[in-house]
């Protein structure tokens, strides 16, 4: 039992650093390395603003009162222990992506008939399945985002992603095992519908363009800054590129504790499906970016620990779910007293 934990945690440290080395993952050494020019526009023009010497760059960056902070360390640590909990599979995934494709093709099949495939060149196969990949992806991740806030009992399990008070690339992992293991499901239902309705529509001649491994507009919008999302970076697309896309600055307004601020922007890369549902903000709608503050609120209080942030959800979702049971119940009983008396009085 010992020599397989050991082994397990020896696992662990390895797959955690091979995330710098993983183009499917956030923290890929290229995308921290393309964030840096990017950094550098940004301080440009609050070096204008502020008279900031050219030399501040690096101390600006990474701000040791930022990188240290007590919110930052625990996504340190909520990152390596949710890749223990990975690997000791107590987050198993339900879905599996093979078996959900082949039937929703069957699905297609049997309900508009057999199609004759769509006769174009490989080319054309491949990028419009890469296309079709990444934009059920994205709505997906909208959808499931929009329901973590919307909804009162799963809100108490995204709690653990805003409860952190400073931003860093780390906090994109900072999630509760519950949220982690809903994304998880979420990508491999939506991979499998993606897949099902792209071989539905040109057969089995499926291929993904690809930069190396990761999806070409995944590492395209990687590459272009994502890791600034989750950083005291403000970087703005400008107002007509973001009703398009999301941009850092964005990201950063969804993670604010005002409560002008709160269901906002809940798009990955995508700004369209805010746009939809009218909950974007652009970032020239911020008079003062630098005094954003970011959180829950000023007062909350409930993830303090690493104990309080994977127990606490627990805890207040199950007081949500209870009471939420308790005013359905009262509205049977209120109901049910109603139709008595009427048929009593009849």
């Amino acid at each position: 039992m010992f020599e397989t934990f050991i082994t397990t945690l020896q696992t662990t440290i390895t797959d955690s650093l091979a995330y710098f080395i993983n183009a499917n993952q956030r923290i890929y050494w290229l995308y921290l390395l393309s964030s840096l020019p990017l950094a550098l526009i940004a301080f440009w023009q609050l070096k204008k603003h502020y008279s900031l010497p050219a030399s501040s760059f690096f101390s600006y960056v990474f701000d040791k009162k930022i990188w240290w902070h007590s919110s930052a360390k625990q996504d340190y640590v909520i990152f390596f222990i949710n890749r223990l909990l990975k690997a000791f599979a107590i987050i198993p995934v339900l879905f599996v992506m093979a078996p959900i494709a082949i039937a929703f093709s069957d699905l297609l099949e049997s309900t508009f008939g057999q199609l004759t495939f769509i006769n174009t060149s490989a080319l054309m196969v491949t990028l419009s399945f890469t296309i079709i990949l990444f934009v059920f992806d994205d709505f997906s991740r909208f959808l499931l985002h929009f329901s973590l806030h919307k909804i009162p009992f799963l809100w108490e399990f995204h709690k653990v992603h805003h409860s952190a008070k400073v931003l860093t690339p780390m906090t994109i992992y900072r999630s509760h095992p519950v949220e982690s293991f809903l994304y998880a499901s979420r990508m491999a239902l939506t991979q499998g519908i993606a897949v099902g309705l792209s071989y539905y529509l040109f057969g089995p001649r499926l291929a993904m363009l690809d930069i190396v491994g990761a999806n070409l507009f995944v590492f395209i919008f990687n590459f272009c800054g994502a890791n600034l999302r989750h950083s005291h970076v403000w970087l703005s697309w400008g107002d007509k590129l973001e009703n398009i896309f999301i941009s850092p600055a964005q990201h950063q307004i969804h993670h604010s504790n005002h409560y002008q601020h709160f269901d906002c922007n809940f798009g990955s890369a995508l700004a369209v499906w805010d746009k939809m549902f009218s909950c974007l903000i652009k970032a020239s709608q911020i008079p003062s970016p630098q005094s954003l503050q970011f959180g829950i609120s000023k007062t909350n209080n409930e993830h303090l620990t690493v104990l309080e942030i994977y127990a606490m959800p627990f805890v207040l979702s199950a007081k949500v779910l209870l009471t939420s049971f308790i005013s359905v119940f009262k509205k049977l009983i209120k109901v049910s007293i109603t139709v008595i008396e009427k048929t009593y009085k009849k």
